[in-house]
């Protein structure tokens, strides 16, 4: 692995305690220059995690609290009228930014949360008829509730879609705990935390992810996968093929951090669950499975070519 992202992982790991998998997932969706959602019970990490990262990789950090009142001026900005000059002057929202924190986003209305969708998709916003570009890179890592609990607005699908990775923090196993209990408050640690990689050592190692080989075969099986998921009673919709081009970057990524020039089935099968989960919605009695047991039925379904 790259020196530089084994510090970077080094790091997040003394703050975020026994969960190697999700760091590392996170930390390729960002090299993929994706965004991230994290969906959890509050308490679990999610918010921690995305101080940590924008820390660690010595990033502009912005964050924005989504409540049931918030508007979409309050993200993107809005026009200020200056009574001496007589014009109007464009005052930046908290978007303009390298990496934004949407905490709790679906704890917002769907108005407010449609403010992100040009910024995800094209690094982009349009505000009163001008277009201004974001800062770059840009990375947005959002925090989910889950839907069940009171005062959500479930994302709808093509704001789901925006994101390249969806991943779960889950409860820590009971040595992680017991450092966390034990040890110093994590915000005074954060705190502390120096950059581990500079902006320009970040851009290169995205454009490496994009110089990972990809074999026809391992294209055969991703376009396998697609294909099973499109023709399958168990699902609502198939994947779209932006769902396969996610997949790869992902993938792609993951092969990165793991030192590897070329992409393997192996490197596929452990982002399938991040990328798939919050595309494919199961049909019946499937859809109170768990995301992990779904993904297994599903690589057990597609062989390996």
């Amino acid at each position: 692995m790259n020196p530089i992202l084994q510090n970077v992982i080094h790091q997040t790991e003394s703050i975020i305690f026994g969960k190697p998998q999700q760091i590392r997932l996170a930390l390729a969706c960002l090299l993929a220059r994706g965004h991230l959602l994290i969906e959890d019970l509050p308490g679990v990490g999610k918010t921690t995690l995305a101080h940590v990262l924008a820390r660690t990789l010595g990033l502009e950090f912005q964050r924005v609290q989504f409540t049931s009142d918030l508007l979409p001026a309050d993200i993107l900005g809005v026009s200020v009228y200056q009574r001496e000059s007589s014009t109007f002057k464009f005052h930046p929202g908290p978007v303009f930014t390298q990496m934004l924190l949407a905490d709790e986003v679906n704890r917002a209305t769907p108005k407010a949360q449609s403010a992100l969708l040009e910024a995800m998709e094209e690094q982009q916003v349009t505000i009163e008829g001008t277009t201004r570009p974001l800062p770059v890179p840009f990375f947005v890592i959002a925090t989910q509730n889950p839907t069940h609990q009171i005062g959500t607005f479930p994302l709808p699908e093509s704001q789901l879609d925006r994101f390249l990775l969806r991943i779960q923090m889950g409860y820590p196993d009971p040595q992680a705990e017991r450092g966390l209990l034990s040890g110093v408050d994590r915000r005074e640690l954060i705190s502390q935390l120096q950059p581990q990689i500079t902006r320009a050592q970040l851009m290169k190692l995205q454009l490496e992810v994009k110089k990972i080989f990809v074999s026809p075969a391992l294209l055969d099986y991703v376009q396998a996968i697609l294909k099973y998921t499109r023709e399958s009673p168990h699902y609502v919709h198939g994947l779209s093929p932006r769902a396969g081009l996610a997949l790869l970057a992902a993938a792609r990524a993951w092969a990165l951090l793991h030192g590897r020039e070329a992409v393997l089935p192996e490197d596929v099968q452990a982002v399938l669950p991040g990328v798939v989960s919050h595309r494919l919605q199961p049909v019946g009695d499937q859809a109170k499975q768990s995301t992990e047991s779904l993904t297994k039925a599903l690589l057990k379904a597609v062989a390996i070519p």
